[in-house]
């Protein structure tokens, strides 16, 4: 019987993905729920010869996607695809796919909720209050209105952030490659111009090995004094030494991470900024999207065992551009 492999996964069980997949007469095979090493999958894969590779943390890399003879198609629990090889997968004809608008609202609304903790003190009042300082002369907080935005990056979860913050009554910036047609309201603007103005940097872009380290100590430096940065991409884009640096010399005013290099270890520099907004990579989830992702994941790998064409092809197989 057709085997789909899950090799890992950060909810509580498998039950959607198990009725997608056994209705359509496949057998599931599964991981364990917190990601295991690129051997191990490859092992995996070695032992049950899967035909689809579902992934949600682990890395699907050559060695596993050579493993199982009978593969026809890697899938991500998610949208970014650093922990897939699709050059590999490519090359062996296999199509790699996403589910890149599932958590659309959720990414945004928690950029929108870094930025009103950030201008509105909300944080730093609460650690304060509970360590007994009741000091609300102190305040010195932001009109979120008056703060001008630049977003890097300009796909799904890109417009949808513009878009509120646009409603919030903010100046929006954006910038992406390529460079996109200005919608109402967004004024587009080269990156350099976009960290000099802005007071609020948010990135919404993959990470590949173009974005890795984007901001960094010459990038920083380019962005307002006392500016916010928030990612909620991949923790790769982002030199955590720098923005701890700049951090300390108050710099920068604020950085909102829900994404960390290295992650789940936290560099213990970064844990002492107290101007440090933290969440555990997060910002896509809700119950409604975990649902969502989850159904959606089977059923596109289900979809291309059929022999359909997938809806969301993320390598150029077919000359379909990653989205």
């Amino acid at each position: 019987m057709t085997a789909l492999l899950i090799t890992d996964y950060a909810w509580p069980d498998l039950e959607i993905e198990r009725a997608v997949i056994e209705a359509a007469g496949f057998r599931m095979v599964a991981g364990s729920a917190a990601p295991a090493s690129a051997a191990a999958i490859a092992s995996l894969a070695r032992e049950h010869q899967p035909e689809s590779i579902l992934t949600c943390w682990a890395h699907v890399d050559a060695s596993a996607i050579a493993a199982s003879k009978a593969l026809r198609h890697v899938g991500r629990f998610g949208v970014g695809l650093d922990n897939i090889d699709v050059a590999a997968c490519t090359a062996h004809g296999i199509p790699v796919t996403n589910v890149p608008d599932c958590c659309i609202e959720e990414v945004s609304d928690h950029v929108i909720g870094f930025a009103l903790a950030w201008t509105r003190g909300i944080v730093a009042f609460d650690r304060a209050v509970r360590a007994g300082r009741w000091d609300p002369a102190q305040a010195k907080l932001r009109r979120l209105a008056t703060q001008t935005i630049g977003i890097v990056g300009y796909g799904r979860i890109g417009r949808v952030t513009a878009r509120k913050f646009a409603a919030l009554g903010c100046r929006v910036l954006v910038h992406s490659q390529p460079t996109p047609e200005a919608a109402a309201g967004i004024e587009v603007v080269n990156l350099d111009a976009l960290l000099a103005a802005s007071d609020i940097v948010v990135l919404h872009v993959p990470l590949v090995e173009a974005t890795r380290h984007l901001i960094n100590a010459r990038r920083i430096a380019q962005m307002k004094p006392g500016g916010l940065l928030v990612n909620v991409s991949r923790g790769g884009l982002v030199d955590t030494e720098a923005v701890v640096e700049a951090l300390r010399s108050g710099w920068l005013g604020g950085a909102a991470l829900d994404v960390l290099e290295g992650e789940p270890d936290v560099s213990p520099a970064l844990l002492q900024q107290p101007t440090a907004l933290l969440t555990p990579h997060v910002a896509f989830s809700s119950v409604t999207s975990m649902a969502e992702l989850r159904q959606r994941a089977a059923e596109e790998a289900v979809r291309v065992l059929r022999g359909q064409p997938p809806l969301n092809l993320c390598n150029p197989l077919y000359k379909t551009p990653i989205r």
